[in-house]
């Protein structure tokens, strides 16, 4: 009867942690299709927006030859693109970065955002 208990504590505990799951970079591969007018992700070459090639753990606003708005400029002072701050980002990029150039108005599911991610950190595994 208390393994009952116990096992049920743990299911609703479970299901009220936010899901934490890591992306898919394949599916994230797919996502990307949307980015690919402005960016790359396999080459260092720059677009209308900057290369993302090895952008998570990169600090923002740091590809040579991209020529950044100072939104983003400010916005980046002292920050890294790492896992949470592209979380944050990623959803709603004018919303964070009031006077960026991007035009992109962003991803809506936590899921996207996180395939989208796995993709970026490593482009390879999509193939």
């Amino acid at each position: 009867m208390k393994m009952h208990c116990l096992l049920a504590a743990i299911l609703v505990a479970a299901s009220v942690l936010p899901a934490r799951a890591d992306g898919d970079a394949k599916a994230g591969a797919m996502i990307f299709k949307k980015c690919m007018a402005c960016h790359t992700a396999t080459e260092p070459t720059n677009r209308v927006g900057p290369s993302l090639m090895g952008v998570v753990g990169r600090p923002v606003a740091t590809v040579a030859d991209y020529n950044y708005s100072n939104a983003m400029k400010d916005f980046g002072a002292g920050k890294v693109w790492d896992e949470a701050l592209l979380t944050e980002y990623l959803p709603s990029p004018r919303a964070l970065v009031p006077g960026t150039i991007m035009s992109f108005a962003g991803l809506r599911k936590p899921q996207d955002i996180a395939n989208l991610i796995a993709y970026l950190k490593d482009p390879t595994a999509a193939q």
